[in-house]
C-alpha cells in the first residue's frame, strides 16, 4: 500500500531562509536608498552635530542605503551575513571607501560598538531568529546614544512569513514595547497584498519605524 504523504507547503517555494540571494540583489539593483533612512538622515540634518555620524547599516546587502549615508557624510559600518552582499557593496562604482568599514556577521552572534547615532535596519530583523531576537535587540538599544535613531521595518504577525517558525515576527503591542524607550518621529503600520523583490506573491504586514532613543 501507497503510503499517505501530506500535501507540500505552499509556503515552501518561497521560503524566505533558502532564498537565491544573488538573484535577489540582481532584482534589486540600481534601487534608491529606504525611505525611513532618508526620514531619519532628513532628521538628522535638522539638529547640530560637533563632529562626523556614525551609522551602522544591518542586513546591508548591496549598499543601497550604505551608499546614501556615505553621500551624506557619515561614517559606515556596514555588517551583512553574506560575504556576496559585501562585496557587491565594495565594488560599487564610484564608491568613496574612505568613511566605510564592513564586517560580515549574523545577527546571532551580533556585536555592535557604543555610541552609534544612527542603526538602519531595512527588511532585514525578520531573518533573526525568533529565540535570539530578545538578545539582539537589547544589542541594538545598548549600542545606540540618548538621541540616536532607529530606522527600518518589522514584520508583523498576519505578514506571510509569519509561517515560518525561525522568522522574527511582532504584533503592534510588542513593538511599541520594544521602543518603549524611544520617542517615534515616523510610525505607520501596513497591510496589503503585493510581491517581494523576486515577483513573488505576498501578503505584507509591516511596521515602518524612524525612532530616536530617549
Amino acid at each position: 500500500m501507497t503510503p499517505t504523504l501530506p500535501p507540500p507547503s505552499p509556503f515552501r517555494h518561497h521560503d524566505p531562509l533558502h532564498r537565491n540571494w544573488a538573484e535577489y540583489y540582481q532584482a534589486v539593483q540600481g534601487r534608491p536608498p529606504r525611505e525611513t533612512l532618508r526620514l531619519a538622515l532628513d532628521r538628522f540634518d535638522q539638529e547640530p552635530a560637533d563632529q562626523r555620524r556614525f551609522a551602522v547599516d544591518l542586513g546591508c546587502g548591496d549598499g543601497r542605503d550604505t551608499v546614501e549615508m556615505l553621500r551624506r557624510g557619515w561614517r559606515v559600518l556596514a555588517i551583512d551575513k553574506e560575504a556576496d552582499a559585501i562585496a557587491r557593496l565594495t565594488q560599487r562604482p564610484a564608491l568613496d571607501p574612505t568613511h566605510l568599514e564592513t564586517q560580515i556577521q549574523a545577527f546571532e552572534t551580533l556585536a555592535l560598538p557604543p555610541a552609534v547615532d544612527l542603526i538602519n535596519a531595512s527588511f532585514c530583523l525578520q531573518f533573526c531568529p525568533q529565540d535570539q531576537f530578545p538578545e539582539f535587540w537589547t544589542t541594538v538599544v545598548a549600542a545606540l546614544k540618548s538621541g540616536g535613531r532607529f530606522a527600518g521595518q518589522l514584520i508583523g504577525d498576519r505578514d506571510s512569513w509569519a509561517a515560518y517558525p525561525n522568522l522574527s515576527v511582532h504584533t503592534r503591542p510588542q513593538v511599541e514595547a520594544l521602543f518603549q524607550n524611544f520617542s517615534f518621529d515616523y510610525f505607520e503600520e501596513e497591510e496589503h497584498p503585493g510581491k517581494t523583490a523576486l515577483g513573488e506573491e505576498k501578503h505584507w504586514h509591516l511596521f515602518q519605524i524612524v525612532a530616536r532613543k530617549n
